[in-house]
Parts: structure tokens; C-alpha cells; sequence
């Protein structure tokens, strides 16, 4: 790969993401060892057991492939295959989304339990949204991007029960240059994706009706959302602390909280032993790092609170519930200091800017 993405040497790709990859191979023939030894990775790092591998090898992969198969199209072959069980932990919080905005803000909070290859965004403005995917590895053939849009839009039809309304698509790769002057290339990018991408843009964006961000997700089973967003919670710091990108301690005390509050306590000692460590010396690490248990639980809480408040289907005494909370009203008395406002003022406030925007 070009030096200028030589410094996301370290991003993973889960297993369960490299998958479409090598079904879409193995759909031309294509042997996993094959393909390894292409992209010179090793073997094993191909095998259903492997639990992740490095993103620039699954770079590799994609180009080795595309190259094996003689497919000008690999990409959009490749995210035409994504399942919901692709996305690893967060495929299943996309499934307890009660509506397609919600799972896109989800994909942008959780993206990297999947893979390191590149953060996603929303943006509403106005009468439209923005959904933007900036890759980590901006010296890789298109077929990363088409892989990226085309597996979403397989996943949002799906979570939609109907096809979704094409979006307005802008990518930063050429499209294949030449090979735009054939109608037929041309129109499979219509026929995966909806519509044809305007290439060599300075982004890769879809841009669509904002109204889209409401519709629902049909049998979503919202009941599960918060144990599945404290659970990914917990991974996503444990992922970044491994890495060291979490902040050390802090991000392990994050992770021991959601945690904890998942089994319904959170207390300073619950989490000291969970991280192996006596209370006192707990608190004096945090104190060398600037900051303290208490603060560091409510920050988890104010984070989860406001997610939880965006779900209709909770209410304020299974909020309270779900933070560890022994009242309901000691949890609107946090939430004031935290907001100067009550957690229904809040949600309220929150239901009439999404019912401005649309």
C-alpha cells in the first residue's frame, strides 16, 4: 500500500467482516490459499477462526481479488454479500433500532467494532442528510468504497423491509475511468447501488430526503437496544485501551462501568475488583490522570442517558433502572446538573429539533 497510509498499519478488520470477501471470491473460483498467497497475507489469517486481521491486509485482499476474478465490479460484488452478523457486535444494535436514523447514527458510533478502514457521519440539513465515509486508506482502489455503499445499501433495504429510495452518491475514486465509456459498466453501479455515483468528488457521500431517517425498522426488538449499546460500550473501550488510543485507565474504568451498570452495579469497588486493583489505589490512578470514579460514572451515564432518551420505548423510570439508579428521582436530579434541564424536558426538546429538521 502508498506510505501515505502507512500510519493505520495497526486497524483491524473483524472475521466475520472479511467473510462476502471470500464468498465473492470463492463465487469465481477462487480459493482462500489462492487469494492469501495473491495478497501476500498469510493463510491463517483467512481461517473462520481468526477473529480479526490487519485492515491493510484486507486491502489486499479486496484489490487480489477483484485482480483473481477479473471482476471490474469486485467491490459492489463484495458488499452485495454483507449480512447483518458482518458487522460483528453492532450488527445486532442495528437490529434493535427503532428507525433507519437511528441505525446510521449507531453505524458511525460503532463502525470500528467491525473494522479500522474508514469513519462514517450523519449530518442533517434542513429537508436533507448526509451520510459520509472517509476512508483510512485513501491510496486503495474503488473497490473499498463500492464495497463500503454497497454493503449499506443492502443492510438498509433489509433493515427497512423494502428497497430504500436511491440516494444521491458522490465518490472520491474515478470509477473505473475508462471504463465509464461502456453503458454496461455504467449501469451496474445503478443496479447495486440505486443510482449512478458522481465520481472524482471531493467525498464520499449519499445524500437523500431526511424524512428516510424516520422510517421505521420493522419487528426491531427495542427492548434489547440499551444492554446491546452497554455491551458494545464496554468493547469499544476495551478495544481502545488495547490499542492505546482509550486514555489508559480512564478508558478501562469506562468499560468496567458500562459493564457493570449492564449487571446492574457500578460501584467503586465492583469496578476496582474487576480491573484487579484495590479501591484506594483505583482512585489514586484516576486522581495522576485527573480524574476521579464519580466523574467518570457520570459521564457514562450522561452518554448512555441521552441515547436512551432518543428510544420511546423506555421510559424515564426504565432509564433510571438501566444507570443504576435506585429512584427515578435521583436520576432527574443528575441529569439537571448534568443539562440544567429534566431527562422528558430534554427528550421532548430532543423529538421537536428531529421533527424541525424533517
Amino acid at each position: 500500500m502508498p506510505g501515505a497510509d502507512s500510519h493505520h498499519a495497526e486497524g483491524r478488520v473483524a472475521g466475520a467482516y472479511l467473510q462476502p470477501l471470500l464468498e465473492a471470491a470463492g463465487a469465481h473460483g477462487i480459493a482462500a490459499a489462492t487469494l492469501a498467497q495473491a495478497a501476500g497475507v498469510a493463510p491463517h489469517n483467512l481461517e473462520a477462526s481468526a477473529p480479526s486481521l490487519a485492515a491493510r491486509d484486507y486491502v489486499r485482499l479486496l484489490d487480489a481479488g477483484a485482480q483473481l476474478a477479473g471482476d471490474a465490479h469486485f467491490g459492489l460484488h463484495v458488499g452485495q454479500r454483507v449480512r447483518m452478523g458482518t458487522y460483528s457486535a453492532y450488527g445486532l444494535i442495528l437490529l434493535s433500532c427503532s428507525n433507519v436514523g437511528q441505525a446510521l447514527e449507531q453505524t458511525a458510533r460503532y463502525e470500528r467494532l467491525a473494522h479500522d478502514l474508514g469513519r462514517s457521519t450523519l449530518q442533517r440539513d434542513g429537508a436533507v442528510a448526509h451520510y459520509r465515509w472517509a476512508s483510512n486508506y485513501p491510496g486503495a482502489s474503488r473497490h473499498l468504497v463500492d464495497s463500503v455503499f454497497a454493503g449499506i445499501r443492502v443492510c438498509g433495504d433489509w433493515l427497512a423491509g423494502m428497497p430504500l429510495p436511491p440516494a444521491r452518491l458522490a465518490f472520491t475514486h474515478d470509477g473505473g475511468g475508462e471504463l465509464q465509456r461502456h453503458a454496461a459498466h455504467r449501469d451496474e453501479y445503478v443496479r447495486v447501488l440505486g443510482s449512478l455515483p458522481a465520481f472524482n468528488a471531493p467525498a464520499n457521500t449519499a445524500t437523500f430526503d431526511a424524512q428516510l431517517l424516520d422510517w421505521p425498522v420493522p419487528n426491531a426488538d427495542v427492548s434489547l437496544y440499551p444492554v446491546l449499546c452497554q455491551h458494545a460500550e464496554q468493547l469499544l473501550a476495551q478495544r481502545q485501551a488495547a490499542a492505546g488510543t482509550g486514555g489508559g485507565i480512564e478508558a478501562q474504568v469506562h468499560a468496567a462501568i458500562v459493564g457493570g451498570l449492564r449487571q446492574g452495579s457500578a460501584r467503586l469497588a465492583t469496578v476496582a475488583a474487576a480491573l484487579a486493583v484495590t479501591p484506594r489505589t483505583l482512585q489514586r490512578k484516576l486522581a495522576d490522570a485527573g480524574t476521579s470514579f464519580q466523574a467518570l460514572l457520570d459521564q457514562a451515564r450522561y452518554g448512555l442517558a441521552r441515547d436512551y432518551l432518543r428510544q420511546p420505548g423506555l421510559s424515564l423510570v426504565d432509564i433510571a433502572f438501566l444507570l443504576g439508579y435506585q429512584e427515578q428521582s435521583a436520576f432527574n436530579h443528575a441529569f439537571r446538573v448534568w443539562t440544567g434541564t429534566n431527562p422528558g424536558a430534554w427528550r421532548l426538546q430532543e423529538l421537536q429539533a428531529r421533527q424541525a429538521d424533517v
